[in-house]
């Protein structure tokens, strides 16, 4: 008998997920590992529920990066040459 296994519940393989979902394999497993998704593992091969997984799209997200990060840093302002033209 398998433990911790709801087999009343509809499942699909982490791949299927992924496709499903627009997500890769790892961070599918990783939601898994977390326990954000509900699901199963069976020797190396995790199964999501997919209600779980339905939920999970359906609950809003924050978005990623929008593009690359501006990396240009501005040089500090020289705070001794500053104290002098303040005291002048």
């Amino acid at each position: 008998m398998l433990k911790n296994i709801d087999t009343g519940r509809e499942f699909i393989t982490t791949s299927q997920a992924a496709n499903r979902a627009n997500l890769t394999t790892a961070y599918i497993t990783y939601l898994l590992r977390k326990g954000t998704l509900e699901g199963f593992q069976l020797a190396r091969e995790w199964f999501i529920y997919t209600d779980s997984l339905e939920k999970f799209l359906a609950t809003p997200r924050k978005s990623g990066p929008k593009g690359p990060r501006n990396t240009s840093k501005q040089p500090a302002p020289n705070t001794a040459a500053t104290k002098r033209e303040t005291a002048n």
